[in-house]
């Protein structure tokens, strides 16, 4: 196991390794801050997403690098909206999908395959098996990403599904520490879930 993290690295510049160990800090940050409805999720998770979508870009892997500039924008958006609610007492409440964004999530998932399609044939890049994963998982995360914009517990699920699909694929390519970020993700996701759920059901007691 530890050769395998070492060997991906070998031929990798020293401050790529630096900028993707900052993306393995505070993405992971940035999901503990999600668990825990603190607003400190957006600005933790734009650093991450920023950098990543430098790293991505020179690895030429187009989908990811596409999704993560999608986070970079709605975590800006996200941290508009949660911020909005104020204090934390009276901030934007954690609620479940109704049926029209249910559909939202649906019309952004199979969107986002198509664009994602879009930009490999528009670049001219050859699309492996790997890519179509990475086009699934990209449209996962799109959905995602807007419910938890949303504060909709509907995204934890999403995250849980696409983190367990991208922690293969990401080791695949030799990409080990986002590979292990993503096996982090996945437990934090699953966690934030259960607690997001406790929350829910205690208003619905109240």
């Amino acid at each position: 196991m530890i050769d395998f993290f070492l060997d991906s690295y070998k031929n990798t510049p020293l401050w790529h390794i630096a900028l993707e160990f900052l993306v393995f800090v505070f993405g992971i940050l940035s999901v503990w801050f999600a668990k825990k409805e603190n607003i400190w999720v957006y600005p933790t998770g734009l650093i991450a997403t920023v950098i990543s979508v430098y790293l991505l870009y020179v690895a030429g892997y187009i989908g990811d690098m596409i999704i993560n500039a999608y986070f970079s924008i709605m975590s800006i958006y996200g941290w508009y909206v949660w911020a909005k609610g104020g204090t934390v007492e009276d901030n934007l409440p954690i609620t479940r999908t109704n049926f029209n964004e249910k559909i939202i999530g649906v019309l952004l998932f199979f969107v986002t395959i198509f664009v994602v399609f879009g930009i490999y044939k528009y670049f001219d890049y050859e699309i492996h098996n790997d890519n179509y994963v990475d086009m699934i998982s990209s449209g996962i995360f799109f959905a995602g990403m807007w419910y938890m914009a949303r504060k909709k517990i509907e995204n934890w699920t999403l995250w849980i599904i696409g983190d367990i699909i991208v922690v293969p694929l990401y080791a695949y390519r030799g990409l080990g520490m986002l590979s292990l970020q993503y096996l982090i993700f996945t437990i934090l996701a699953i966690s934030a879930y259960l607690e997001w759920k406790k929350i829910l059901d205690s208003k619905k007691q109240q």
